[in-house]
């Protein structure tokens, strides 16, 4: 990446990263020992400033699930994750987003609690629409698809096979009695947060990332490494929640490698650190010298938001209900 461009993402992450209110504290809540990565991650130091208008994003989200028939809980708050992670971008774009973090997260209690299970992957991927995640996904994808090309929606679905397989693995391992080795396990996990997760921030700003941009080395690496940071910090705010479940980074720690709960914990919280450190450097690699000025703008307000996710998930994981 040029000078000049680094130095605008890293202006525009600055200004997403101002401080405008402070962290919420929830009493007993496991995100709370996620607070050290304030004091040991520049980029994660101050809270994210929130999106003048949450409230309108959060009215479109509740109405929405209402009217594809999931349940909103205004508690769990995920339009204000969006709001964060959007806060310098307009409503609808924070809003879609919200949207779909809502839908993901209803997926992922389906195929932890649910009934359904795995079935529901097959009925969303045949189009079909019974069961209220199928009816929700086929209306997200109506209105995030229609602008992004062929190659993108090849992408999106390959991230929704990816989801599926290693939601199966992980079904697979319970039902053996194994647990994935701390080795194996961040590959696994990276399947399980929802591939396409990151792929959704381009429909959300109405841009695409050029396919070889997206292919690159540097790309990749910026990816795969807010991934595991976002899904290593909520596996140390979830621990409590998941009852033991060992596809989680903190219980494989202290099981495999014979750590208390928060030396375990602390274990995670280094290794968190690092990716932090990835996503940095990764940033700093991205070969932008050889797009349009647009497209290099463009490219680089998607590595924005992604270099935003860590602090905005913090806040949300801090404040939302789903983890106190």
């Amino acid at each position: 990446m040029s000078t000049t461009v680094f130095a605008t993402v890293r202006t525009a992450l600055r200004s997403v990263l101002a401080s405008m209110m402070p962290l919420p504290r929830r009493g007993g809540s496991a995100a709370l020992a996620l607070l050290p990565l304030t004091e040991r991650v520049p980029a994660m130091a101050a809270p994210c400033r929130m999106h003048p208008a949450v409230y309108a994003i959060e009215a479109a989200v509740i109405d929405w699930a209402r009217r594809t028939g999931l349940r909103a809980d205004p508690g769990v708050g995920f339009h204000r994750m969006a709001g964060r992670a959007f806060a310098e971008f307009d409503a609808a774009a924070a809003a879609l987003f919200a949207q779909w973090l809502t839908w993901l997260f209803h997926l992922d209690d389906e195929l932890d609690e649910g009934e359904c299970r795995l079935e529901v992957f097959h009925g969303m991927l045949q189009g079909a629409a019974r069961h209220p995640l199928e009816a929700a996904f086929a209306d997200l994808w109506r209105v995030t698809s229609v602008r992004m090309s062929d190659r993108w929606r090849a992408r999106f679905a390959v991230g929704l096979e990816r989801q599926h397989d290693a939601c199966r693995t992980e079904a697979d391992n319970r039902a053996a009695g194994r647990m994935p080795t701390l080795e194996e396990y961040p590959a696994l996990r990276r399947g399980t947060v929802g591939p396409y997760l990151y792929d959704l921030v381009e429909p959300c700003l109405r841009v695409e990332v050029p396919a070889w941009v997206h292919e690159s080395e540097p790309w990749q690496q910026l990816v795969n490494a807010c991934s595991d940071v976002t899904a290593w910090c909520n596996d140390v705010a979830s621990r409590p929640k998941e009852r033991g479940d060992a596809h989680n980074f903190v219980v494989l720690a202290m099981r495999q490698l014979g750590l208390g709960e928060r030396a375990a914990t602390a274990w995670v919280l280094d290794r968190i650190v690092r990716r932090c450190e990835d996503m940095q450097t990764a940033a700093r690699r991205l070969p932008l010298h050889g797009l349009p000025p647009k497209v290099a703008r463009d490219v680089s307000k998607v590595a924005c938001a992604y270099l935003a996710a860590p602090r905005a998930h913090l806040d949300w994981l801090l404040e939302s209900t789903r983890y106190a």
